[in-house]
């Protein structure tokens, strides 16, 4: 792979310039306010497990906050890994390592914007459990889109970009992924059961042979599983299939109990690909359900694996966990690890049920690969300075743009107002990043003239359309002032607190997390202030907000 170097860097070129047209159209613009101009974003975070790595051990998780529903595929000496986004754009991040621990951000597979149209999507709907593999010198991700027309395949040569259109597949369900066997290509995924369902979450894990030459199914479908491992004892959502061959043997690994803390891992077996598959007894080969609730530093919900073979013969296990502040709350949203699979007695074994996931453990038997820049696991910290022609590829916004929000200008992020946050059929004046550690200070300085009562710019939380926060500048009964709102599951804002500033000086806003806690600070002219110092925010938890994301940070410019 590593003879393919330069055309990777040309494409990961092609995928910024990409990048930097569609990220920047996510909304209309307004002649009726100046815009606001940014003049840098920091970011720094630790985790609240205060653990070290130690030389051959790494730190999970291997990517730090919301990056769900890992899925991953090797050739040669490369890995390529993806996860979802929902209505998040640009959408499904490709990371590429050649360690398994240390990940860099190559492109993004949904970085247009007439692939996918989100327009009139929640947040949490949107692309869903993307399943990277390789195949005859292409690259494939096969998902769903929840809301859209369902299940999609795309393609590259490259997996740093650019992907194909998507490819809609006429079948019902969610989660697909692509099993290959020789020149041959099976697609299994989540559907209904073949019979009535016979409870809430009743579900079937299916397989269908893919063309991949047309991009069209062939032959019957035929399901694999019903239910889940035990029938009888009303397991729900079985999901997130894959099927790898091993020794005679074809293995189906599922997650089963939902995605919450009973999410599970769970295996099978069958001599033949189209079954009938065995459950293993030993089921669960992943769970943290069964340990003590009030344990410090918990790893929740953890399941959601896709196994990968390195060149020496070892397996490993991507997986998706939370790291919960309290109460299985989390506001960080799903996480990425990463452990080793053995294999005894013809299964496979990730984690005893009753055995904690480490924080440190030893790192795989690979060459180190070069740091990612920036960090995604650990502590870190970082500063953009909005140099340059686009944003980050780590930036993103909330649902499918069409006009230009954004430009880059002698060092400042420049935004007009878009729609207002939370309008489904629009799309708001917002660019992020993840919030990746629950101890996180985040800070930005700004210019800003509001010309109207409700006119803002600032700093944004956004875990959902109905729970977020924005804390910045803003026009009240006529006079400009600094002010922090709310949403919690709601349609309507509610003002915490505000404070009068001068609209003529710069304004530094800055964001202090701690857990389900949050600070606000501002500075104007050489002068610091706090404008509120202890905000419950577990209304930015998936607990409380719902849905399958994280919260998201970073500017808007927008109108209450």
């Amino acid at each position: 792979m590593r003879g393919r170097e330069d055309r990777v860097k040309a494409s990961i070129t092609r995928g910024r310039i990409l990048v930097a047209a569609s990220i920047t159209a996510l909304a209309g613009t307004s002649a009726e306010a100046a815009p606001a101009r940014f003049e840098q974003f920091s970011y720094e975070g630790r985790a609240q497990e205060q653990v070290a790595a130690g030389p051959g051990e790494y730190r999970n998780p291997i990517l730090s906050g919301y990056y769900p529903d890992p899925s991953i595929t090797r050739v040669g000496e490369d890995y390529y890994l993806v996860t979802s986004t929902f209505t998040h754009f640009p959408g499904l991040p490709v990371f590429h390592s050649r360690d398994l621990v240390t990940w860099n951000q190559i492109g993004n597979a949904i970085d247009r914007p007439g692939q996918l149209d989100f327009t009139g999507l929640a947040v949490s709907k949107g692309v869903f459990a993307p399943d990277i593999s390789y195949h005859d010198g292409v690259f494939y991700i096969v998902n769903t889109c929840v809301g859209c027309k369902d299940n999609f395949v795309i393609t590259a040569k490259d997996p740093a970009g650019p992907w194909s259109d998507p490819i809609w597949l006429p079948f019902e369900g969610i989660d697909p992924s692509i099993f290959w066997e020789g020149d041959k290509a099976y697609i299994v995924n989540n559907r209904a059961p073949d019979e009535p369902p016979r409870y809430d979450g009743h579900r079937a894990i299916w397989i269908q042979e893919f063309d991949w030459r047309t991009g069209k199914m062939v032959g019957e479908s035929t399901q694999l599983v019903n239910g889940g491992i035990d029938i009888s004892k009303k397991p729900v959502w079985i999901e997130g299939p894959h099927i790898i061959a091993k020794d005679g043997f074809y293995y189906l690994i599922a997650a089963e109990g939902g995605t919450g803390d009973n999410h599970s891992e769970v295996v099978l077996r069958s001599e033949k690909l189209r079954g009938p598959y065995i459950p293993y007894a030993g089921n669960p080969i992943l769970s943290q359900r069964t340990l003590d609730r009030n344990r410090a530093n918990p790893v929740t919900s953890a399941g959601h694996a896709k196994f990968v073979q390195t060149p020496g013969g070892d397996w490993w296990a991507t997986f998706l966990a939370t790291r919960p502040y309290a109460d299985d709350m989390y506001n960080i949203g799903r996480e990425t690890f990463l452990l080793p699979v053995t294999w005894h007695d013809g299964w496979p074994h990730i984690l005893p049920d009753d055995e904690r996931i480490a924080f440190v453990a030893p790192r795989p038997k690979l060459p180190a690969d070069r740091p990612a820049k920036p960090p995604l696991s650990g502590d870190f910290s970082y500063v953009e300075t909005f140099d340059g022609s686009a944003l980050g590829r780590q930036w993103i916004g909330v649902r499918t743009p069409e006009q230009p929000v954004y430009r880059l200008e002698k060092g400042a992020l420049v935004m007009e107002r878009g729609a207002p946050m939370g309008d489904r059929q629009g799309v708001p004046a917002f660019v992020g990043r993840r919030q990746q550690h629950h101890v996180a200070t985040i800070s930005t300085s700004l210019r800003y003239r509001p010309e109207k009562d409700g006119e803002r710019a600032g700093l944004a939380a956004m875990q959902s359309d109905e729970s977020f926060l924005f804390f910045g500048l803003t026009r009240i009964a006529g006079k400009p002032a600094v002010a922090l709102y709310t949403r919690d599951r709601a349609k309507t804002d509610t003002l915490v607190a505000s404070a009068a500033v001068d609209p003529k000086q710069f304004v530094t806003l800055t964001i202090r997390a701690n857990g389900g806690t949050m600070a606000f600070d501002y500075a104007v002219g050489g002068t610091k202030a706090t404008l509120v110092s202890d905000l419950d925010a577990s209304f930015l938890s998936t607990r409380r907000a719902g849905g399958f994301t994280g919260t998201v940070v970073g500017p808007y410019v927008g109108s209450q």
